[in-house]
């Protein structure tokens, strides 16, 4: 007979939850400073994109494929050198250290850690594995598809962002399942509106530093709301 483990699972949105700003934006925002890309137009296209996600209304397939689209036209050596430069001048500087004992208090416990992004997989991947030390094969976002040549400037599959993301997570719960791990108590944070799916989903839901939408919904519903942000840490 086999035996089922049981634990409790810790979900974590990475952008404006985990770190102090927007990990895709900022990736925009990287590839402009170093002139990577022409400033005028990729810097109104990616601000566009990202006034359209904190209004609720991103196309999250278009928005991507406009990202893998740069991707698609370097080699993977090359995008990984400029990922390892923007952590260290975008990301790392951002990382909330409120969000870093989040995720040890979890670990320490006992409890599967899991960082679940809309973001694409090739930011999120990088930041939550180096920055946050969690293992890849418990990080969700949304993937791109990538050869061994390359980008191809396509999403693969469905977008992780708002219900995908509750689809992303049951099939990696399944994985789960069928190696005998069953949970028996979920926690969620988030700081938007886009992730009321996940939240509600959750046993116990966070509102991390919440957007207006988030933060009434989480007050009308007895939700945690709790400010991780860098300029309240002392």
């Amino acid at each position: 007979m086999s035996t089922v483990l049981h634990k409790e699972l810790a979900l974590f949105d990475l952008d404006n939850t985990l770190i102090d700003t927007d990990s895709d934006y900022m990736w925009g925002e990287f590839l402009v400073k170093h002139n990577l890309v022409e400033e005028s137009l990729y810097r109104a296209k990616n601000r566009e994109f990202y006034e359209h996600y904190i209004a609720g209304t991103l196309d999250a397939v278009v928005y991507n494929e406009f990202v893998a689209g740069f991707l698609k036209q370097h080699t993977l050596t090359q995008l990984h050198e400029w990922r390892e430069q923007y952590l260290q001048e975008e990301i790392a500087p951002k990382v909330r250290p409120k969000a870093v004992n989040a995720i040890q208090s979890h670990l320490q416990a006992g409890h599967d850690v899991v960082v679940i992004s809309a973001t694409n997989a090739f930011v999120v991947k990088a930041i939550a594995n180096k920055l946050f030390l969690v293992e890849e094969d418990n990080i969700l976002a949304t993937e791109l598809e990538v050869t061994e040549q390359g980008y191809t400037g396509k999403v693969a599959g469905q977008p992780n962002f708002k219900e995908g993301k509750i689809i992303h997570l049951k099939n990696w719960i399944a994985q789960k399942n069928a190696q005998g791990i069953t949970y028996t108590k979920t926690y969620a944070y988030s700081d938007s509106k886009n992730d009321l799916p996940l939240l509600e989903w959750a046993d116990v839901a966070i509102a991390v530093c919440p957007d207006d939408t988030l933060h009434a919904h989480a007050l009308a519903h007895h939700w945690a709301v709790e400010d991780w942000s860098i300029k309240t840490q002392a």
